[in-house]
Order: C-alpha cells, then structure tokens, then sequence
C-alpha cells in the first residue's frame, strides 16, 4: 500500500470554507491507498485546477437531488480535476510517465479509474500543458458553449461579460470579440488593471465593479436603445446581475453561468434581485447552462480555439494565474478564488 497525505473535509461549509484553527472545513490527514486493480492508475496531481464551482460541492445547503454532480462528503478528500504523472498503471491503455487530466482530489497521490482519465499530450510549440485547464479547458468551453449555444450570440450584438479578467470571462471576452465579431463587447472586473488587461484582450471597455462610479459608468455606456445590452454572460449574479437586468435590449439572451457574489453566505443572507419586472416588460431570455451538457462537443470546440491560437487571435499571456504551492497550502491557494486576487485561470502548482 501506498501512503500519502489528504486534505479531507472536515465539515460543510456556511460562509468562506477555513483550514486552520478551531473546527475548519478542511482537515489534513495521512491515510493509505488500496493497492491497484486492474485497469486503475496511480496518480500523482502536478497541477490543480481552482474553480469555484468546488464551492457549491462543499456548502450546507447543497441539496444532491438538485446538484449536477454529487457533492463532496464529509471525511472524504476535496474533489478537484488536475494533470497527474502516473505513478503506476494496470491499464493497457496508459503507461508509467503519462500524464493525464483526472479526478484526483486534493490528495499527494490517488487511485483513479483509468476510463475516468484523459491523455494530456505535449502541446508542441513550447506551449505549457497548463493550457489543458485554461486556454483549451473546462472554463475555456465553458465560455464557448455559454456564448455560442447558451446566449447565441451574433455579430451585431452588445455583450456584456463579469467576471471578465477570471478564467472564463477573459476566455468569454476573446471568443465575442475576435471570433464571433461582436459589434461592442464590454466587461466588467474588479481593479483598473484588470480592467486594462481585459481590454488588451479585445473588450471595447472594461468597468471595475469596486469603483464608486461603478452603476454610473455602466449605465452610461448603456444608455439609449441603440446601446442596449443585447447579451449578459453573468459570472456573478447579486448586485451586478440586478444592474445589468435594467439596461438589457428587448428579447436580450442572459446566459447563467455562475454566482459567485453570494457563494460564500447562506441563501437568508443572499443578495436578491429588485429589478425582476426587467425580465418581463423587455422579455428577456435567461437561461442556465452547466457545461458538462455540450461534452460530445468539447474536441470540435477545443480544435476552433486552437485555431484562434494558431491565427493569432487568441491571447494566452496573463491568462493563468500559477501558484508554487505546499501540499499543507493547498487550501490557500484555492481561496484566492473568492478574493479577486487572481487574473485568469488559478492554478495551484504542486511543489
């Protein structure tokens, strides 16, 4: 058997998750691992993907029924997907040295099925494998299929995106503008330099949130039908969400990505919406879509966005947010997602 360090959770999570002191959501424990079966891999994570999705995994109201994946149990390790260098292999379809995306856990070493496991090949071109779980990953399709499928967004729309300097806003602001051609494209972040790197990747402009001219500016650059927003992608939900209902064009297309406003507080306490009746008198579309859905899907999108690489039309720089972390810091760096301290994909680089 093999011994390796875990972080387990300890107990679900109310507001923002802790890993020290007193009763923290997260526990590090040492554990063994069951010795491999057939068609098993045992994996080592090089890199963790950060997504505030784990979140919702994690929190006390988290309902399974209602969930598209099965939350994380109390006492067993935080679930997290990752690059891994396989230590072992009894599977005939991948050898000793590969490395793969799997399911690996915030765990020093795991067992993995290996039909659960996908072949993460060198990029070529001195591109880093990173490029796996940014450019070319989870958050990467989903801003494709959220603009594409969700909100069908079309040249001569006004997009509006939050979260824009985050891991798939920034990926949401590339695809509107450089793919699809979008009339306007403006984003929303959370400091004047992110909102100066989101418009190097293509934004006409970007607003900071955290401005105290915020709702004034948006609303400028919002005024008068012919500057109506004609799609929302929303990251965030609470205030902003709220906000941008009441400068959406008729018959606008709102795709629901994500909430993050309100992740880290129990629903009593939860920002809500006043400005609902917007849906109604502008019939508005608003739709929520988990990306999983569009996964027959993901090579075709995966080969467009390579290609807008290739074309130059896909900037990768400032896009990932590596950390050298401690196996002990894992917790950490995975907080940094609800501090607005991170630029484009977090990732946590395993020392």
């Amino acid at each position: 058997m093999v011994k390796t360090r875990q972080w387990l959770l300890a107990k679900k999570a109310t507001d923002l998750p802790t890993y020290e002191g007193n009763n923290p959501n997260f526990k590090l424990t040492e554990t063994e691992l069951p010795d491999l079966k057939d068609d098993e891999l045992l994996v080592k994570p090089i890199y963790l993907s950060n997504d505030p999705a784990q979140r919702g995994w994690i929190s006390t109201e988290a309902d399974p029924h209602r969930l598209y994946v099965p939350p994380v149990q109390e006492g067993k390790p935080m679930r997290a997907r990752g690059l891994c260098e396989i230590i072992e292999s009894k599977s005939s379809k991948h050898s000793k040295g590969d490395i793969v995306f799997a399911n690996c856990g915030w765990s020093e070493d795991f067992v993995v099925p290996a039909s659960e496991c996908q072949p993460a090949p060198d990029l070529g071109n001195g591109l880093s494998r990173t490029l796996y779980l940014s450019a070319f990953g989870t958050t990467a399709m989903t801003a494709y299929f959220g603009l594409t499928e969700v909100a069908n967004i079309k040249k001569e729309d006004i997009v509006v995106i939050s979260g824009a300097a985050g891991a798939t806003g920034s990926m949401c602001v590339q695809i509107a503008k450089k793919l699809v051609g979008c009339k306007r494209v403006i984003g929303i972040a959370g400091s004047d330099s992110k909102c100066k790197w989101v418009e190097k990747l293509g934004a006409d402009v970007c607003l900071n949130y955290k401005s105290s001219s915020f709702a004034e500016d948006f609303r400028k650059k919002t005024t008068g039908p012919e500057n109506f927003v004609d799609v929302y992608f929303d990251n965030v939900g609470g205030e902003i969400l709220d906000l941008v209902l009441t400068r959406m064009a008729r018959y606008g297309r709102i795709a629901s990505c994500g909430a993050i406003a309100n992740y880290n507080t129990t629903s009593d306490k939860a920002t809500g919406l006043k400005n609902w009746f917007e849906v109604i008198q502008m019939r508005l579309q608003i739709k929520g879509f988990i990306v999983l859905d569009y996964m027959k899907d993901w090579p075709k999108a995966t080969d467009i966005l390579k290609n807008m690489l290739k074309e130059g039309k896909l900037e990768i720089e400032g896009g990932e947010h590596i950390v050298e972390t401690k196996f002990e810091d894992i917790p950490k760096t995975w907080l940094m997602l609800f501090d607005g301290s991170n630029q484009g994909k977090l990732i946590t680089a395993l020392k």
